[in-house]
């Protein structure tokens, strides 16, 4: 039977239209209470009275009908108000006994009570591992969290709460409810509270539609304090957690999690793993990196570029001229850093990185959920969105949730699901075919504006200049397009997940994030796929170029298309990382000081009106936090599309710029403390969100890491050298050396061939006496009988590239198989404890049914000899809990020996052990 629990009820003023100016509590943890210093405050609201659209007669209703059913929902609510910067707070806090109504409709798992002198630490058996645990331990105390300030939680037993199951747990404790759990609690109130009387309005609900509608202008938790208050949580966050001192100390991530809820901190337990991660790719490219330095002063081919005085056919029509070939020398070194045998090993390397880095996070994982009390978690159990709800209202046929046991409303398939997929998926489809031509749009300017250039003058300085000014126009104009699409993207991808009707907010979530990824994915990826793929590949050959619209398809620099990759990943490891981590910092630095301008305005006035000598009030917590910026339901999204557009580029593309891990590495150390301080600083406290894990974002790492081997294994075959030098050293070089590979690669080209360099308007002016070009491919020379046909070297080279393919995602892919037998997602030794521990929990449960059907209460000492059996005994859990117990033994433990005390009930209803 539940308890009865006295509420502490205050006459209070019940103005809501501007609240009662009443004196608070302004010292330390004093704004964290109710004015009696007793109630908690879980939540707060605001509004604005200098708002013209707040004070209107229509939200001065909503919110008085919304404020009075909160009421009646059982809620407690205290008003303060100042009128000098207009803002009008409504304080909520929860009673116990709306807190239990709601932690068993939520069906909660809360911990259940101690069980006296039961062990549930791991216990390692290994002496030798032990011993070496020690040393390692001494060595890395000092990265480790600082457990007087973030003392080790207490695991304990949890289970689904219920009030007539309350003798299970110890709703007497002080934190039995965690303020998270409270603001949680209130959070689902708010959400499904109406304010409105009329019942026809099915949307008419929310506190997210109030704010949209500028009834209120906030809603918030409270943070425990201030960074200045020393025995709060968010202090020592601060302090030990979000400091750049403590870069390269563990995170306490428990803490974490009991602050900001298990969402946030699974995603900084990731990010925290993922930066580990990445310190061995970045040693291996930089160790790669540094050989290819090493070897670059014996590379055959980049001293023939240096010392040959060969003569290049033009890279384009009419502005570029006949080239000398040893003024790529620098280029030629430069590529070789990129392109060298080194790369091959790094990419296998890199893919196998991938996966190991998955695999390793599954079980790190569930380490994680176990800990955190996630691993019996099921979607089913989340509650069903009030906007889900709301739309199928009318909806007359439910069905029972086998997991929450009520009924909700179904959807129907053929006129709702069906059509909604169709419909999502043909505009997501159409979106990225508008991002692909939007990159072919580019790519068309760039080539339709040097024609044009040269039409229009021949002014030396505008042909000089040409190509600079196209690449950059069409760099800036590219940008815009990537602003605005992603604008729309999302916009869009909002609207269109709301058509499919996601039961959860988790589903929600993960739907609505697949659709923006894909969306992203192709409008920044699309460029660098061009230049990997696309560029260069199929320009034909001088005198037959093949045209797009009358204009040369554009063809690789000097230094060929993998050092124009390179370039430009490394640009945007560099450059657009660094301008995120900025922009991330500025844009909530500015609305908190839009907010605090607001509020310190007003407060000026005020300080005019008074006595000089009238003494300062300290600000509440409940305007301090009212400053911060609100984190939004989608707070993360930002975050994770970061850290995963980032992964792609270390993966996919990782045979272009080696030192992608590295940077990669470098930025994360920061971006895990600045967020840190980010969320700590400038935001305001986000209601907890219960999650199993990351969520989609994992399948989409797992898609990028299998993407990554067929793409490192195209751009290795088909857009860098490594193949034909292979071919060369076999088949060609009699010495198997890259001697004569130089001119090997290169064709000749008669300039008689070709009627525009033989017109006063071609390129030959640049070279009038110059007769035979040379140009990059294996085409037989002008007189072969053959001429300019592929040579039979191609061919084999094709071939090569083609097998090397086949041969390298086969051969990637069976490690990688490999691997993930090796790694189970969880290791047997948790599996057991889970199943342990799980038991464990039925078997209390059981006993105390047991007790409650023969009227024994589980406390009472007098029984115990008649009634309590081993089970009651903590030896017993003990060594039922301990690593050591073999499955087998485990099983025997609980099949051969039953552990549950034997009841026969008789005809009269009496009970007997």
């Amino acid at each position: 039977m539940a308890e009865s629990t006295e509420v502490i009820e205050l006459d209070e003023p019940k103005d809501h239209a501007h609240g009662e100016d009443i004196d608070s509590h302004s010292d330390g943890e004093c704004s964290l209470f109710f004015q009696d210093g007793i109630r908690p405050i879980d939540f707060v609201l605001v509004w604005d009275q200098f708002d013209s659209q707040a004070s209107t007669q229509r939200c001065e209703q909503m919110r008085k009908i919304f404020e009075d059913t909160l009421e009646i929902e059982g809620l407690q609510l205290e008003y303060e108000s100042d009128g000098s910067h207009g803002l009008c707070f409504i304080k909520i806090t929860a009673p116990k006994q709306v807190l239990r109504k709601y932690a068993e409709i939520l069906k909660l798992r809360m911990p259940m009570k101690d069980i006296q002198d039961v062990d549930i630490s791991s216990h390692q058996q290994n002496q030798l591992l032990q011993e070496m645990n020690i040393l390692i331990e001494k060595f890395m105390n000092q990265y480790h969290v600082n457990q007087e300030i973030f003392p080790p939680l207490k695991h304990k037993f949890t289970a689904v709460y219920s009030r007539d199951k309350e003798y299970l747990f110890d709703v007497d404790s002080a934190d039995f409810f965690t303020s998270a759990t409270r603001s949680r609690i209130v959070q689902v109130i708010l959400d499904r509270t109406r304010f409105s009387l009329d019942r026809e309005d099915d949307f008419a609900f929310g506190i997210e539609r109030l704010l949209s509608e500028n009834a209120y202008s906030a809603s918030y938790p409270l943070h425990d304090g201030n960074l200045k208050t020393k025995n709060s949580t968010r202090y020592h966050l601060y302090t030990e957690w979000a400091s750049l001192e403590k870069i390269f100390c563990y995170q306490p991530l428990d803490h974490i999690k009991e602050y900001f809820g298990v969402k946030i901190g699974l995603y900084f337990a990731w990010l925290g793993f993922y930066t580990y991660m990445l310190l061995s790719a970045s040693i291996v490219g930089v160790m790669c990196f540094i050989h290819s330095l090493y070897t670059l002063s014996n590379y055959e081919p980049s001293k023939d570029v240096c010392t040959s005085n060969y003569i290049m056919c033009p890279l384009c029509d009419h502005f570029c001229s006949f080239w000398n070939l040893k003024d790529t020398c620098f280029h030629s070194k430069i590529t070789y850093v990129i392109d060298n045998s080194s790369t091959v090993f790094f990419t296998i390397f890199m893919s196998l990185w991938a996966t190991l880095f998955l695999e390793l996070w599954k079980k790190y994982s569930a380490e994680i959920t176990h800990r955190w009390d996630l691993s019996s978690l099921d979607i089913q159990e989340e509650h069903p969105r009030p906007k889900y709800l709301a739309r199928l209202a009318h909806v007359k046929k439910k069905k029972v949730n086998f997991v929450t046991n009520n009924a909700e409303p179904e959807v129907p398939f053929w006129k709702i699901r069906l059509p909604a997929a169709i419909f999502s998926c043909s505009i997501v489809i159409l979106l990225i075919a508008v991002a692909m031509a939007a990159v072919l749009g580019v790519v068309l300017y760039r080539m339709s504006v040097l024609t044009a250039l040269y039409s229009i003058s021949k002014n030396s300085m505008v042909t000089s200049n040409a190509i600079l000014l196209t690449t950059t126009t069409a760099a800036v104009i590219n940008l815009c397009c990537i602003v605005i699409f992603n604008w729309v993207y999302t916009r869009l991808a909002e609207y269109l997940t709301e058509v499919e009707l996601p039961r959860t907010q988790t589903e929600f979530d993960d739907s609505l994030t697949l659709k923006i990824y894909l969306l992203r994915f192709v409008n920044y990826y699309s460029s660098i796929f061009y230049i990997a793929f696309i560029k260069g590949k199929f320009t034909g050959y001088p005198g037959k170029y093949n045209r797009i619209f009358g204009s040369r398809q554009e063809e690789c620099g000097p230094g060929g298309c993998l050092l124009e990759l390179g370039i430009q990943l490394g640009i945007i490891m560099v450059g657009k990382q660094t301008i995120n981590s900025v922009l991330e910092m500025l844009y909530p630095l500015y609305f908190k000081w839009l907010n605090t301008i607001r509020v310190r305005v007003g407060l000026q006035n005020e300080s005019d009106d008074t006595d000089e000598n009238k003494p300062s009030k300290k600000e509440p917590q409940w305007l301090q936090d009212y400053k911060l910026v609100e984190w939004g339901p989608r707070g993360l999204f930002s975050e994770y599309l970061e850290m995963v557009l980032q992964y792609g580029l270390v993966t996919i593309f990782v045979a272009a710029f080696p030192l992608a891990p590295l940077f990669a590495l470098l930025n994360n150390i920061l971006e895990l403390r600045l967020d840190a301080k980010k969320l700590l600083r400038m935001y305001r406290r986000p209601v907890i969100q219960r999650v199993r894990d990351i969520g989609i974002w994992y399948k989409i790492l797992d898609s990028i890491s299998k993407i990554s081997v067929i793409t490192n294994a195209f751009i290795i075959a088909f857009t860098s050298n490594f193949i034909p030098r292979l071919v060369y050293r076999m088949a060609v070089s009699k010495n198997h050396t890259l001697e004569g590979f130089l001119e090997a690669s290169l064709s000749k080209f008669n300039t008689s061939d070709d009627a525009l360099a033989s017109s006063s308007n071609g390129y030959s002016i640049y070279y009038p006496n110059n007769t035979i070009c040379l140009y990059p491919d294996y085409r037989e020379p002008p007189e072969s009988k053959d001429k300019y046909k592929y040579k039979e070297l191609f061919w084999y080279i094709l071939a090569a590239r083609l097998a090397f393919v086949v041969l390298f995602e086969n051969l990637v892919a069976g490690v990688i198989i490999a691997v993930q037998w090796c790694i189970p997602d969880m290791s047997p030794k948790l599996r057991n404890r889970i199943r342990r521990e799980a038991y464990v929990t039925n078997e209390i449960i059981i006993q105390h049914e047991a007790k409650r059907v023969i009227n024994l209460p589980p406390g009472e000492d007098v029984c115990k000899e008649r009634y309590v059996t081993r089970l009651d005994s903590a030896q017993h859990w003990n060594h039922v809990l301990q690593d050591s117990l073999s499955t087998s033994d485990f099983d025997l433990q609980v099949h051969g020996s039953p552990m549950s005390p034997k009841i026969d009930v008789s005809i009269d209803g009496s009970a007997e052990l």
